[in-house]
């Protein structure tokens, strides 16, 4: 296999081959607060080579001994290592549209090939703001940075999320990256795909037997995905106001995890084997009318409240939040997969800031025992029987089902199975962007977003996102520290059911 061919198996036996690393917005705050520290990582577990080097591109009037400074201070528990491999850290300051900044690129990353032997493998990470990355891309492709893969040699381009705020800036978007770079070459990143938790999903449905039978119409009563987050909006309240819970969260976390939980079974386990089943779960996924949203969608806001015994302010009282603003800080929703594996199975969905705790959880929760023998009284403290796949922050898989009471009397309450990663597996789990980078860096694009998984993903909130922004739906209200707004409670009990919180 040469350096050039991705190494889609999962295997990291040979090592990942030489390459430069070039990341646009080095003096952001994602590069210092993420991409920093993962790298670091790897260079200590000896995950990366010896020829491998990082630029830094930003506006920002640096010089190399300036990067290598922050490079230092953002990892500050890092080895001996880490600062050797800094030490071949360059940087270019510079205008992104502007050619003296991509002739400058063009000599450091030349400078590297020789001195490092980085052997003109290159990476290119765009940590900018998302209105750069057509200009970036257009701009590498002009001053001849994107070819393909030539003579053993990769170029490939990492692209953070949002992809687009709506259907028609996604599609304009994709148009921009694929000028100059082709869609094997484009890895657009959601570190929600790099949690072993969520990888784990595939694992848990394909490699057990006990499992894939249920996981249908026949066993379901309904599943439901809660990404929950106890903080607010925190310095990031211009961003939201742009965003909202819908396009921040549900756009692409949520229906990665959706994808993932709901797909049929791939026929390999390979990066397209994966991403096809995903791509068809998503277009099973039916898509509301406009006059469907008020009953199929809840948008809410906290106000004031108490999170964790102390007080908050509400989201328009954040900063750099309009005092009137009608921007979603929550989202419940009900879906229906349309296939012949989910069809009648209910998909409940919320997500919001200033709830009570932080988790991630997906609940398959199966139908009833056809017949109960015991009296009422007897079962009273019995619930469904319910598979919970926690994905942060305590990961693990938690198996709730009936057992006897000790003593004289046969009751029946719910117990729990619980498996825990970090009680099991005593090394921690690696970060999400330690994964996704070396991935990246391997050419193994498993994990991450492809084209037409996007589209489809802006297919389903589209008419979500057009209903509210033409104020067809209401803003309810939640105080902060509240699972939300009471019509969510009504979303989900119009049939018959009730939201699974996770615990604290």
């Amino acid at each position: 296999m040469t350096a050039a061919e991705p190494a889609t198996d999962g295997s990291r036996a040979a090592g990942a081959p030489p390459v430069a690393i070039v990341v646009f917005g080095a003096s952001g705050d994602l590069t210092q607060r993420k991409i920093l520290p993962a790298l670091a990582h790897l260079v200590e577990r000896s995950m990366l080579p010896r020829a491998f080097s990082v630029v830094g591109v930003a506006r920002t009037p640096w010089n190399d001994e300036d990067f290598q400074r922050v490079a230092i201070q953002s990892v500050p528990d890092a080895g001996p290592q880490w600062r050797e491999a800094v030490s071949r850290f360059r940087y270019v300051a510079g205008e992104y549209g502007h050619p003296d900044t991509f002739e400058s690129l063009r000599q450091v990353l030349e400078g590297a090939d020789q001195e490092h032997g980085t052997a003109g493998n290159r990476l290119f990470y765009l940590a900018t703001l998302p209105a750069m990355f057509g200009v970036l891309a257009d701009a590498l492709g002009k001053h001849g940075m994107a070819s393909a893969a030539t003579s053993g040699r990769f170029t490939r381009l990492v692209v953070e999320k949002p992809f687009g705020r709506d259907l028609e800036s996604a599609t304009a978007l994709d148009k921009d990256l694929h000028r100059s770079f082709d869609e094997s070459q484009i890895y657009r990143i959601d570190h929600y795909m790099g949690k072993e938790t969520v990888q784990n999903v595939l694992a848990l449905r394909f490699a057990n037997a006990v499992f894939e039978p249920v996981w249908n119409r026949r066993y379901v009563d309904h599943v439901q995905i809660t990404v929950a987050e106890s903080i607010g909006v925190e310095h990031r309240g211009g961003f939201y106001e742009t965003a909202g819970a819908l396009r921040d969260i549900v756009q692409n976390h949520v229906m990665a995890v959706l994808s993932l939980t709901m797909m049929e079974p791939p026929t390999r386990v390979d990066a397209e084997g994966i991403r096809d089943e995903k791509v068809k779960l998503l277009r099973a996924v039916e898509i509301l009318d406009l006059d469907q949203v008020a009953t199929h969608a809840v948008r809410g806001q906290y106000v004031a409240g108490s999170v964790d015994g102390a007080r908050v302010a509400g989201y328009r009282e954040e900063d750099d939040v309009d005092p009137a603003s009608r921007i979603e800080t929550f989202v419940a929703m009900r879906l229906h997969v349309d296939n012949w594996r989910w069809a009648g199975v209910p998909v409940y969905v919320r997500t919001g800031k200033r709830l009570p705790v932080r988790a991630t959880e997906v609940a398959l929760q199966f139908r009833p025992v056809p017949h109960l023998p015991f009296s009422g009284r007897l079962a009273r403290a019995l619930g469904p029987n319910t598979l919970i796949v926690r994905i942060q922050p305590d990961e693990g898989i938690c198996l709730r089902f009936g057992a006897k009471v000790p003593g004289q009397e046969f009751r029946i309450q719910d117990v729990a199975m619980d498996f825990s990663y970090g009680a099991t597996f005593p090394e921690p789990p690696h970060d999400a962007y330690e994964r996704l980078l070396l991935d990246a860096v391997h050419g193994d694009p498993t994990l991450f977003i492809r084209t037409d998984e996007v589209d489809q993903a802006w297919r389903i909130v589209s008419p979500i996102l057009d209903a509210w922004e033409a104020g067809e739906a209401p803003l309810s209200r939640y105080p902060a520290g509240t699972w939300g707004p009471e019509e969510a409670v009504h979303l989900i009990g119009r049939d018959g059911r009730q939201w699974i919180d996770p615990a604290p």
